[in-house]
């Protein structure tokens, strides 16, 4: 009986290990037939191959042979099996599908909607602009550097790559750092009313920064980005959330980016729909330079900490609008900047933070909220 285990190595098919036992106890197919009240054609069967081993001939064969059922249908597996062959095909599938959100790309219009594996491969090839389809995505930044998103999952990714994309289209003034400040003087100028937002897309195009809208897909947690396409600087925004603290605070911390040199930067998880602008002290020293410079190029420092002397911790709506008015800015950044700084509460004053998404959308180079972008894709 112990040799006979032996046959349930995995190295032999139901049907030869039924014939080895048989053999073992020199009984024939019909001494089992008559053994377990089985036909005959069917112990045949099972011996020649022609039929697999079921729970119920599982547990016939283990109170015929003094095993377990188990030890038959594990077998019976092992053996099937071992019949199929791995499809190569699936395994590239199912690579392209863990590397890219390959459903919300086709519904977004960003890559065709061909089936095949070839076809699947060649829209990801073209859209990501890569040779071999990796799991870690070169992104071109300048005209002679790379750079890898490795922190950012399939959907932040493919969002960067849109992004680049379509702001290669963009047609820009020539750009020069030098001219960063008075450009700054400008944009800032826009934030006291929502609808001079609209302006924000001539204002950077005329200082040589290419600016567009992508709306987020599922799982993108982006807020924005700045990049560089032929020595001109990107910034791309999602607008995830549409509040003018938000936006703004957004904007001048890519533009911050810009303004440092900073090769790539991609924001994620900068805004949050309740608290507003977040916080993140363990960010690198180039993030939280650009948290600094946004948050002061919108509302000087030195004045917000004034106003929070003075009139902290009661907050009242015609102190802020009045304040607002002073530094000439719209009340509801100010409510951000208070909301950040932990001085209200996340519920306070919400009816200052205006939106502004349609303002700037009707304007910029936009890919999402039903605006179609075609023959760049």
């Amino acid at each position: 009986m112990n040799n006979e285990y032996a046959f349930f190595d995995g190295s032999l098919p139901p049907g030869e290990i039924l014939r080895k036992m048989l053999d073992a106890r020199a009984w024939t197919q019909d001494t089992l037939a008559a053994i377990t009240k089985t036909s005959r054609n069917t112990i045949n069967s099972i011996v020649a191959g022609r039929s697999g081993i079921t729970p119920d001939i599982a547990a016939v064969l283990a109170a015929a042979f003094g095993n377990d059922a188990t030890d038959w249908l594990k077998a019976d597996a092992a053996h099937r099996l071992s019949q199929v062959t791995a499809d190569d095909e699936i395994a590239r599938r199912a690579h392209f599908f863990k590397i890219a959100p390959i459903h919300d790309m086709r519904r977004r219009g960003w890559i065709k909607a061909g089936d095949s594996t070839e076809e699947i491969e060649a829209e990801l090839r073209k859209f990501f602009e890569q040779d071999i389809l990796g799991h870690v995505m070169e992104f071109p930044v300048a005209s002679r550097r790379v750079e890898t998103l490795p922190y950012l999952n399939s959907a932040e990714k493919a969002w960067c790559f849109r992004a680049r994309q379509l702001a290669a289209s963009l047609m820009v003034k020539k750009f020069s750092s030098r001219r960063l400040e008075e450009c700054e003087r400008k944009l800032r100028h826009l934030a006291a009313y929502p609808k001079e937002a609209r302006h924000l897309p001539k204002v950077l195009s005329e200082y040589g920064i290419r600016f567009l809208i992508v709306e987020p897909i599922p799982g993108a947690k982006i807020d924005g980005a700045a990049f560089w396409i032929k020595e001109e600087p990107v910034i791309a925004l999602s607008i995830r959330y549409d509040r003018i603290d938000g936006f703004w605070f957004t904007l001048m911390h890519e533009f911050a980016h810009v303004c440092h040199g900073d090769g790539l930067s991609v924001d994620t998880d900068l805004i949050d729909n309740t608290k507003g602008i977040v916080g993140r002290l363990a960010e690198s020293v180039a993030e939280r330079r650009a948290d600094a410079r946004a948050a002061h190029s919108l509302i000087p420092h030195d004045e917000m900490e004034s106003f929070i002397r003075r009139v902290g911790p009661l907050y009242s709506r015609e102190r802020v609008i009045q304040f607002a008015h002073r530094v000439k800015i719209h009340p509801g950044i100010i409510v951000g900047q208070l909301q950040h700084k932990g001085e209200v509460g996340y519920s306070a004053l919400r009816d200052l933070l205006v939106k502004v998404r349609t303002n700037v959308t009707t304007a910029a180079l936009t890919d999402g909220w039903d605006q179609t972008i075609s023959k760049l894709a």
